[in-house]
């Protein structure tokens, strides 16, 4: 392990306790489903993707754009460009890509039978920010490598964009109520408000707030939503035909995008 997974684990085990923390606090909602299952059917799909990352990709996203900027490969490698610019336009290419994978994972029906595991959850909290099919995270891995290479993102932009992603992505699904700080956050960062109306059984909602770590992407393309029809503290979550919590278990996750009828 190098020294930049070691800080990225760090930081994203802090925000992981911290909203943890503030759920116990302040929680949004009453729950539904047994958290102890929850949490570790969640928190097992992460670590097999990161170890399907590890053993089946030959570079990892960091060290992709290392190598193209030394080379001098990628769009923002074309020009001389003052470093604090290029980090922020870096970091925001970076953030507009994955908005447009999100909608990739939506829009085709292949790729959305490994999302719908991420939405099955009955619950949102800080463990639901790392639910996904570990063959959705082989794929996500893949499409940031390419797409931090063709951009030319700086490395250290690709590392700060890495650990800020794995923090919003806690933040935006824990179960905090936020209060009237909700709306001047989300104007600068997906709240937890925001990105619950994206988990609404819902097409219509489940295909809005697609962003990650900004808003402006949603307001830009036509994708924000800001209010669920429903109230946020009963509002139902998951996917419909999918909300016997026995049948959501790791194994039965695992195995959903091959089953017929995922």
């Amino acid at each position: 392990m190098n020294n930049f997974d070691r800080i990225r684990i760090g930081i994203s085990l802090g925000v992981l306790l911290a909203c943890a923390l503030a759920e116990r606090l302040l929680p949004r909602r009453v729950p539904v489903a047994a958290a102890g299952q929850r949490w570790a059917a969640n928190l097992s799909l992460a670590a097999l993707g990161v170890l399907a990352v590890r053993l089946l990709l030959p570079i990892t996203v960091v060290e992709a754009a290392y190598d193209a900027e030394a080379v001098r490969f990628g769009l923002l490698n074309q020009w001389p460009i003052y470093f604090p610019l290029k980090f922020v336009l870096s970091l925001l290419l970076l953030d507009l890509l994955i908005y447009f994978q999100h909608r990739l994972f939506h829009w085709s029906p292949a790729l959305w039978r490994l999302h719908a595991v991420h939405h099955t959850d009955l619950d949102l909290d800080a463990s639901s920010g790392v639910r996904f099919h570990p063959a959705e995270i082989l794929i996500s891995a893949a499409i940031k490598i390419a797409g931090a290479t063709l951009l030319g993102a700086h490395f250290l932009a690709v590392v700060a964009f890495e650990v800020l992603l794995n923090a919003t992505a806690l933040f935006n699904h824990a179960n905090i109520n936020l209060g009237p700080l909700d709306a001047l956050l989300r104007l600068v960062v997906v709240t937890p408000d925001m990105h619950r109306v994206h988990h609404s059984p819902s097409r219509e909602e489940t295909d809005s707030n697609f962003g990650f770590n900004v808003p402006w992407w949603d307001r830009l393309f036509g994708t924000y939503r800001a209010q669920p029809r429903e109230p946020h503290e009963t509002m139902a979550l998951g996917l419909d035909g999918a909300r016997d919590p026995e049948k959501l278990d790791l194994f039965a996750l695992l195995g959903r995008p091959f089953r017929r009828a995922a």
